[in-house]
Parts: structure tokens; sequence; C-alpha cells
């Protein structure tokens, strides 16, 4: 892992103080479930515009841009990519300029193989030109590390893009196109994380199609795939009895996609939620109660016992499957620790996908 600490060392210490110690940690950067006066609230009957949208929502206390990818070079050896950018709101009210800026920036970028695992972590305060979101045409940087719109950039599909990180022992470069639209997930884009009003405005790219090169410990190789983007923004995403999350983005032979998530809970009645996306780009939102997830494997990683591998069955679309993850000690162990990695199919349905797991102190 590549700290680059030097003079960001107290940009990390903010980040901690402003987020809440132990219990975000567990939870994630995401983890606000205290106060959010003074930032916006996430309700029903939002109207998405694109491309605004792509950019930054500063009135809102957490968003993130996130993209996944299962890749696979010419002999057939599997590769997962991950790029992430976090910005946080450390106070509301209006925006200033410089270091005044009440903006805070983290990226995460990680490559994993059967074999291996890398990660590496930047942080960033904002208006200073280190990191940061353009939404026309589409920009997303912090550092080096870039994701940014080719000519011709469509805001319905927000593609082509270029992806790009780098760390120092691994590196990627990545060409992600696209075919359908962007997909609003939840209740038309709102997306309901308990019974006590935590929601967050959420839509994906499932479709990408990704080709380029990983470079790992200095041999890079040809990689193509499927890769998935998604977009959320919030101001209070759990609740106080939540403490993290088994969250699905799923690639099924056919075309269809398949997005699911838990929100555990302390009292045992998880919130469950999901996203059936059609081939041709049609949406079904899922109940809750039509979804069943249960662990079927534990690994020890990084000091605790995380259930890597997963049974899933909803029995409305005929799906009954069970998920491996390509490396069990796919260990995320930035400030904010959790666990991601991608994770073949098996069952009614094939296919491979990414899981990402919080709050298992």
């Amino acid at each position: 892992m590549n700290a680059d600490l030097s003079r960001r060392s107290l940009i990390a210490s903010s980040l901690l103080l402003a987020i809440g110690g132990k219990a975000a940690r567990a939870q994630g950067f995401a983890g606000m479930d205290g106060n959010a006066d003074g930032f916006s609230a996430v309700t029903p009957g939002r109207t998405f515009a694109f491309p605004a949208d792509h950019g930054a929502h500063p009135d809102y206390r957490i968003e993130w841009w996130y993209v996944t990818a299962n890749l696979m070079d010419a002999t057939g050896t599997p590769h997962g990519v991950q790029w992430t950018l976090f910005r946080q709101a450390i106070l509301s009210g209006p925006q200033a300029s410089g270091w005044a800026d009440k903006q805070l920036w983290m990226g995460h970028a990680a490559v994993t193989r059967a074999d291996l695992h890398r990660f590496s972590e930047r942080l960033s305060r904002g208006g200073i030109g280190q990191a940061g979101i353009e939404a026309q045409p589409f920009h997303a940087w912090i550092d080096a590390w870039d994701m940014r719109g080719l000519d011709g950039v469509s805001e319905k599909t927000i593609a082509p893009l270029q992806l790009s990180a780098s760390a120092d022992n691994f590196s990627y470069d990545l060409r992600l196109e696209a075919d359908r639209p962007l997909v609003l997930q939840g209740h038309a884009g709102y997306s309901r994380k308990s019974e006590r009003g935590q929601a967050s405005y959420y839509y994906s790219q499932p479709f990408f199609q990704a080709s380029g090169t990983v470079t790992i410990d200095n041999k890079s190789v040809r990689v193509t795939g499927n890769a998935w983007m998604d977009r959320e923004w919030s101001s209070q995403p759990l609740a106080p009895d939540q403490t993290g999350w088994d969250w699905f983005s799923l690639h099924l032979d056919g075309g269809d996609k398949l997005m699911l998530y838990r929100l555990r809970q302390k009292d045992g009645k998880h919130h469950l939620a999901g996203n059936w996306i059609s081939a041709d780009g049609t949406t079904q939102e899922l109940d809750g109660g039509s979804i069943t997830m249960t662990s079927t494997a534990r690994t020890r990683v990084a000091g605790r016992e995380l259930p890597t591998s997963w049974h899933v069955d909803i029995p409305a679309k005929n799906l009954r499957i069970d998920t491996v993850p390509l490396n069990a000690q796919s260990w995320m162990g930035t400030r904010f620790f959790y666990w991601e990695g991608p994770i073949t199919i098996r069952g009614s349905h094939g296919g491979v996908g990414y899981l990402e797991m919080t709050g298992y102190e």
C-alpha cells in the first residue's frame, strides 16, 4: 500500500475526527449515522438531471463515484479492478475556496487476482485542485488517478471514459464503453436504506464494456471484460442501529444485471433491497422480502471472520445462485477498512460480479 502521507497526515486526522471514530470506520467512509442538520435531505421524487448530476453535490455530506471491473487476460486469467473517489463535507453551509474549502476527498484503487490483492489510497483537501469533479466534460480525479470523458462522451451513458490509477506495485489504464443508458436504482433513483428515513440518491452504469491494460510488478497484460459504476450521494445513509452492509453488483450470463444489498441491523432484522436490470436496460425494483441472502462460508481475513461465500435466492426471478470470491483475502486495509473483491456466480445463473462488505470488526 502506498500511503502517500507526507503533508496529508493532517487531512487523515481530520477525516477521522470529522466522520466519527470507531463506529464510522466500521461502517466505512459513508458511516454517517449522526445528526445531519444543515445538510440537504434525500427525499423521494427527485428529477435527475444529466450531465449536472454526474458532478458533485456539496450540499450533501457524502457521495462517491465507484467503478469495479471483472476482467480477463488473453490466457484466461481473471483480474478485478476497483477505482473509487469519495467526497465528504466536514461542515454544512456556503462553500469556500482554497484551504477554507469544506470538502475532503479520498480515493481507493485496487487490483485483484486469485494469487494477490493490491490496494492504494489517496487523501486530499478540496479547493486546491488536487482532487475534484467536473460534470461537463466529465472528469473525476485525485492526484494522478483519473476518470475522464473522452471525445463524444454521452450524458445518457457516461461513456466513453478513460480510467486510470497507479501505485508502487500496480497500475491500470482502461477504456469504458456503454451502449445503454444509466439505470436509476431504488424507486426512480431514491434508494431507501432503513425504515426510519435513511436514504440515498443512487444511479448506476452497469453496462460498461472495459478494455485496456493491467500492470502488476512491472508486467502488463491486455484485459477485457465487464465494468459497473455506482453513483450515490446522501447526508445520512445509515441508521444508528445499522452496523454495515453486504453489497453485490452482478453481471449475469445472458446480459441481465443484478444489484442487491443487505444493511445489517443490530436486532437481526436486516434491511434488504435489490434491482433487476434486464439486458435491454429496463429495471424492476425488488422487494426486500423476496430476497434471501445466506452466508455459506467464512474466511479468516485481517484478524476477523468474514462471510466470503454466499447463497442468494430470489424466487420471483427464478434465481438461486452461490457466489465464491476470486480471492478471499481481498481486504482493503485503508483508513476506513472493508472487504471488496471480484466473485464468480454459479447455480441457476452463471456470471461474475463484485462483493463489498463493511462493518465487520
